[in-house]
């Protein structure tokens, strides 16, 4: 048996079901790391609040932490109801995720490699801990960059992340193996743009602090 950390998106996570059951089934250890990308900046915008990216992360003032919370504990109950009985809610600042504050950006986090009682003990009890990538604080972290952290502090063998892209496309076609060092080259000469970017650097964290790394069918390897 081996533990997984698996990340999905908002825009994916009422379609993941299926794929993290399948896991569960297989007899792996299941941790779920969600975000609510698309949830978070639609609310922010029918509240007058304004919605900024730098490097991939979200501005976040003291009005739109709320915000974030809201929709990230509604998007948690849809994913969990989705799962079924062994799915447990879990808040990423109630259980203790920690984060070094970023002042620049607000209330937002760069994530610390963490191991809450409440996954570990979920793990063991054979439930599905489902968690928000909020960190104490609370501080807003990127939810990619959350699951990596989260992944290395659990010991985690691999980290999957769901996505609506196949995998990593090089000239056109999906790559099944990218070292992390030709990642990070490639990302730094900006070949890829879009949300595949957070997810890659996150991947090229996690493999290098020894957890495998997924992105669709293409496996980042340090």
């Amino acid at each position: 048996m081996s533990r997984i950390v698996v990340k999905c998106g908002g825009a994916v996570a009422a379609d993941s079901g299926e794929a993290i059951m399948r896991l569960v089934e297989e007899g792996h250890e299941v941790c779920v790391v969600h975000g609510a990308g698309k949830q978070i900046s639609t609310s922010m915008a029918e509240r007058g609040l304004p919605v900024q990216f730098v490097g991939g992360r979200r501005v976040t003032s003291r009005e739109a932490i709320e915000v974030v919370k809201e929709a990230l504990d509604e998007l948690n109950a849809e994913l969990c109801a989705a799962l079924g009985p062994l799915a447990v809610g879990l808040h990423g600042d109630e259980i203790g995720l920690k984060a070094r504050p970023v002042m620049t950006l607000g209330l937002v986090g760069d994530p610390l490699p963490s191991r809450p009682d409440a996954v570990v003990d979920a793990l063991a009890a054979g439930l599905i801990p489902v968690v928000t990538p909020l960190a104490k604080g609370p501080l807003n972290v990127n939810a990619d960059e959350a699951a990596a952290a989260l992944a290395v502090g659990i010991e985690a063998e691999r980290i999957v992340f769901l996505t609506d892209v196949p995998g990593l496309l090089l000239g056109g076609a999906v790559t099944a193996v990218m070292r992390a060092d030709e990642a990070e080259r490639m990302l730094d000469a900006d070949d890829f743009e879009g949300g595949i970017v957070p997810k890659l650097r996150a991947a090229i964290t996690a493999a290098r602090l020894g957890v495998r790394a997924e992105i669709g069918e293409t496996a980042v390897l340090a």
